[in-house]
């Protein structure tokens, strides 16, 4: 990884840290609030990176529609399903229910805390 790459995936675990416990976000979403809203699958190559540290809630980021793509990097094959519903997410078939009622957007909420 290159200090650019290195760079960048720093950026995006400091999002990632700040996504509130109960709340989810998307790739793309991390991306448009970074400035780099075409480098969504940037965002998900950050995460793939980020599965053997503890201090990035990983679970916590899902694709643009509410599917639990990056499930596959987590040990087991639900232990995402579970972290998100350990925090009162529903997922049914890989999906989040509700989706937009536990949507973070990082652009519109990070300033103000919520």
């Amino acid at each position: 990884m290159n200090e650019e790459e290195k760079g960048f995936f720093e950026r995006v675990y400091a999002v990632v840290r700040q996504i509130p416990y109960g709340r989810v976000t998307s790739y793309g979403a991390i991306a448009r609030y970074l400035g780099t809203g075409g480098s969504a699958r940037m965002v998900g190559w950050a995460m793939n990176n980020a599965h053997n540290m503890d201090d990035i809630p990983a679970h916590r980021v899902v694709n643009r529609n509410g599917v639990l793509t990056g499930k596959h990097h987590f040990p087991g094959t639900t232990l995402m399903q579970q972290l998100l519903e350990n925090e009162g997410i529903v997922v049914l078939d890989d999906q989040i229910v509700g989706f937009r009622e536990c949507f973070w957007d990082p652009a519109v909420l990070l300033d103000s805390n919520s």
